[in-house]
C-alpha cells in the first residue's frame, strides 16, 4: 500500500508540473497591504470576481472592500453589512444573473441564518431560516440556487428565499460545501470523510483524514483539496482517490485554497499561512494569530483572514510591497507576539515543568 501511495504521490506530483508548469522558481510573497476594520477574528474571506473583497468576522459584520482607484496595492472599506446576531463565517459571491443582476452576496452565521446582501445599498434582501444550528458553507449551483451546510447535519438548498430540498449530508456536522463549475457538488464533515453528491444521492465517500475535514477548494484540472484538523491537506481524483498528501502545518489546518497557475495556499491555527509548490512547502508566511481563511486573488496575491482581526494582502510583485515601515511595524508585531507566547504569567515556557512532573507524589 505504501509503495502504492508512493507511485500516486509522484504521478500526482508530475501532473501538477505539467499541468501547471511549475518548474520555474517562485518569487517569495511579501506584505502588500493590511485591512483595517473589524473589531474580532476576521473568519471569512470571499472573492468577489473583480468586483472587490468580502470579509466575515466574529464581530457580526461583512465589510465589503474595493481597489483604491489610483494607490493599487490599497484597498477601501465600500460597505459594513450588517444583519447578524452572532459571528459570520461563510460567504459566497453570487455573480450578475438574471436573478441577481448586480451580483450579490450571500453570509451564513452562528445565528443559524443565511443572508443575501445587495451590495449596492449594502441592505439585506433576503432571509434564508430553517437551519437548527450554525451555518459552515455556502455554494451557488448554475441556475442560481443557494446550497448550505450546517452543523445540523444538514445541507438545504434555496430557491427564492425557500428551501426546496433538505437532507442529512452527515451524522455529525457538515463543516464544508464545495460546487465545482463542473457540477460536482462535495460536503467535508466532523466524521473525517467527503462525500461526493448527486442531488440528494450520495455517490461516493472519500476517507483517509484522520480527523475533521474543514474545508474544500477545486484544483482545477486535477480534483480536489481538502484542509484537515490532522494537520494535512490532500489533494484527490474526482473518482476519490488520493493522489498527493501535504505536511508541513503543526496543528489544525482550516482552510485551502488553489490558483489558476497551480500554487496552493493552507491556513492554520499554527498562526502560518504556507504555499505549496509541486506538493511541497516554498514559504511558511507567519502572522500574529492563527488563519481561519485564505485565498487568492486572479492576480496571485493572497488575502489572509486573521485572529487578529486584520486582513491582510500578501504579493510576489515588488511594484504592490507595502513600505519598508509598514514592513518594519508588522515584522516588531510578530517579534513581540512570539515573545509573548514564550511566556506564561512572566514564567517561560521552557522553564515550566513537563508532563513527567505529573507523576510526582504530592504532599500535604
Amino acid at each position: 500500500c505504501s509503495q502504492l501511495a508512493s507511485c500516486q504521490s509522484r504521478l500526482a506530483v508530475s501532473l501538477l508540473r505539467q499541468s501547471f508548469s511549475l518548474s520555474a522558481p517562485m518569487a517569495e510573497y511579501h506584505l502588500s497591504a493590511q485591512l483595517h476594520g473589524h473589531e474580532d477574528d476576521v473568519r471569512g474571506i470571499c472573492i468577489c470576481g473583480d468586483v472587490g473583497v468580502a470579509t466575515s468576522s466574529r464581530d457580526k459584520t461583512v465589510r465589503f472592500w474595493t481597489q483604491h482607484p489610483e494607490k493599487k496595492r490599497e484597498y477601501v472599506l465600500s460597505k459594513t453589512l450588517v444583519g447578524h446576531s452572532s459571528f459570520v463565517g461563510p460567504m459566497v459571491w453570487a455573480p450578475p444573473s438574471d436573478r441577481f443582476p448586480e451580483g450579490a452576496i450571500v453570509s451564513g452565521g452562528m445565528d443559524t441564518l443565511v443572508l443575501l446582501w445587495n451590495l449596492h445599498t449594502g441592505e439585506v434582501v433576503g432571509t434564508m431560516k430553517g437551519h437548527t444550528s450554525q451555518v459552515t458553507g455556502l455554494a451557488i449551483d448554475d441556475n442560481g440556487d443557494i446550497i448550505s451546510s450546517s452543523m445540523d447535519c444538514t445541507l438545504r438548498r434555496w430557491r427564492d428565499g425557500n428551501a426546496v430540498e433538505v437532507w442529512e449530508a452527515h451524522k455529525v456536522a457538515v463543516q464544508t460545501v464545495l460546487k465545482l463549475p463542473s457540477g460536482e457538488l462535495f460536503t467535508g464533515s466532523s466524521d473525517s470523510t467527503i462525500k461526493l453528491w448527486k442531488g440528494r444521492t450520495c455517490l461516493h465517500t472519500f476517507s483517509g483524514h484522520a480527523d475533521t475535514v474543514r474545508c474544500l477548494a477545486q484544483m482545477p484540472g486535477m480534483g480536489i483539496l481538502s484542509a484537515s484538523h490532522d494537520g494535512t491537506i490532500k489533494l484527490w481524483a474526482l473518482t476519490g482517490q488520493p493522489l498527493l498528501e501535504m505536511i508541513g502545518h503543526t496543528s489544525l489546518v482550516y482552510s485551502v485554497d488553489a490558483h489558476s497557475s497551480g500554487l496552493i495556499a493552507s491556513g492554520s491555527e499554527d498562526r502560518s499561512v504556507k504555499i505549496w509548490k509541486d506538493g511541497i512547502c516554498v514559504q511558511s508566511i507567519e502572522h500574529p494569530g492563527c488563519i481561519w481563511d485564505a485565498k487568492f486573488l486572479d492576480n496571485g496575491d493572497v488575502v489572509t483572514a486573521c485572529s487578529d482581526g486584520v486582513v491582510r494582502i500578501w504579493t510576489t510583485d515588488n511594484n504592490r510591497f507595502c513600505s519598508d515601515e509598514e514592513l518594519a511595524t508588522y515584522t516588531d508585531i510578530i517579534s513581540q507576539y512570539t515573545l509573548t507566547r514564550k511566556t506564561v504569567g512572566g514564567l517561560k515556557l521552557m522553564d515550566l515543568p513537563g508532563v513527567e512532573a505529573l507523576q510526582v507524589q504530592g504532599k500535604q
